[in-house]
Order: structure tokens, then C-alpha cells, then sequence
């Protein structure tokens, strides 16, 4: 007869079979790049205020090293979100058992977006436009150029 599991468990059998980084780990690991890169923030200045060296906020948003709850707080602190923008977002499997207000399809998009460079800067720079009418006019042009790029690959 079959022993039957609990989620403990089948948690821990499952984190036996996986090699590299937590799927978890690695997610907010890039969340914490992401609220640095909003903020000009290098990985060293971000290193130094929690009493770091670059190389181990690295290991951070690559999800190699796992971030404990005291320095999650702390970071959440020196990079002004609350903790749970770190979680935010998140795609695992007990997200996906959730429906309640869940995004329909864009979030892959938005997640391409703020992982680049450049969409970083975009999101910056857009957001200290504070003219609504030239926000709109922006927010045309970039929607104009996607429209031309999907015609000329069709």
C-alpha cells in the first residue's frame, strides 16, 4: 500500500529531483534587480547599506543564494516596497490555483518589459512625465511603431 504524502513531503521529494536555483529564489531575486535598476541603484551601493559586497547582491538576483526573511525586510526597507512586491506577480503553481484578479496574458509581456534595460529606463523616464496629454501622446507613438513592426514581419 502506498504511503500517502502530505504537501511537506511531496515538497521536499520535489526539491531533491531539482538542480540550480529555486524557481522561487530566482523570481524575487529579479524583483530585487528590477526595484534597484528603478532607482539607479548599483549592486554595489545596494551591497554597502546592507553591509555586502557586490558579488553576494549578484548572487541574490540571480536566485543562487537564498534571501533570508531579516534581510528581505531590510531590503524592502533600502528599496522602499513593501516585502510582498518581491512575491508579486509570481507565476508557481500556487498562483496558478488561485484565479482571483489574475492578469490575462500581458503579464509575460510586463515581466519582458521591466527585466530588460531599456525597459527600465522606459518605465522611469515615462513615469516622471507628469502631463497627462503628453503621456497619452507617448504611450501612442510606442503603440504606432508596434503596430508598423507587426505589419512588416506579417
Amino acid at each position: 500500500m502506498a504511503k500517502p504524502q502530505n504537501a511537506a513531503t511531496a515538497s521536499s521529494e520535489d526539491a531533491s529531483k531539482r538542480s540550480g536555483p529555486h524557481p522561487i529564489d530566482v523570481y524575487v531575486g529579479s524583483r530585487v534587480k528590477l526595484r534597484r535598476m528603478i532607482l539607479g541603484m548599483s549592486q554595489e551601493m545596494l551591497g554597502k547599506s546592507l553591509g555586502l559586497t557586490f558579488q553576494q547582491i549578484q548572487k541574490y538576483e540571480k536566485g543562487v543564494n537564498r534571501i533570508g526573511a531579516s534581510r528581505m525586510f531590510e531590503l524592502s526597507q533600502l528599496l522602499e516596497v513593501p516585502v510582498q512586491f518581491f512575491y508579486d506577480g509570481f507565476g508557481g503553481a500556487a498562483a496558478k490555483s488561485v484565479n482571483g484578479f489574475a492578469e490575462d496574458g500581458d503579464g509575460e509581456a510586463v515581466m519582458d518589459l521591466v527585466n530588460s534595460p531599456e525597459g527600465v529606463q522606459l518605465c522611469r523616464y515615462f513615469s516622471e512625465i507628469k502631463d497627462l496629454d503628453v503621456r497619452k501622446k507617448v504611450l501612442d507613438l510606442v503603440k504606432s511603431i508596434a503596430e508598423r513592426e507587426d505589419e512588416a514581419v506579417s
